[in-house]
């Protein structure tokens, strides 16, 4: 057994859920946030047979897609000095990031 760990842009998580539901997967869904942007991810954990690995890859490539958008660097808080001016860069959102992992066991109680 492998865990598929995956970190996806929250604008993804329902469709990729769904999706993987309706191929025979189950998914633990967790709100996590992004260090540089900080903006919300979603981790999903998906145990899955070794032999479908790639299936729910997949699906994975498949629902979650890049995209480029702007967002300030930096944005200002109470904290910033007075003038300071934060600065718009592009940046590429979405996709994903997966973790394969092995199992030693697995207990459902």
């Amino acid at each position: 057994m492998k865990l598929v760990i995956t970190i996806i842009h929250d604008e993804d998580s329902h469709m990729l859920v769904e999706r993987l539901f309706n191929a025979g997967f189950s998914s633990t869904k967790l709100a996590s946030t992004g260090g540089l942007l900080r903006t919300g991810n979603t981790t999903l954990l998906i145990g899955v047979d070794k032999e479908k690995v790639d299936q729910v890859i997949e699906i994975i490539k498949e629902t979650c897609q890049t995209t480029k958008r702007i967002s300030l660097i930096n944005p200002p808080t109470s904290a910033t000095p007075e003038g300071y001016m934060p600065y718009p860069i592009e940046v590429v959102v979405g996709g994903a990031t997966l973790f394969v992992v092995d199992v030693d066991q697995y207990l459902k109680i």
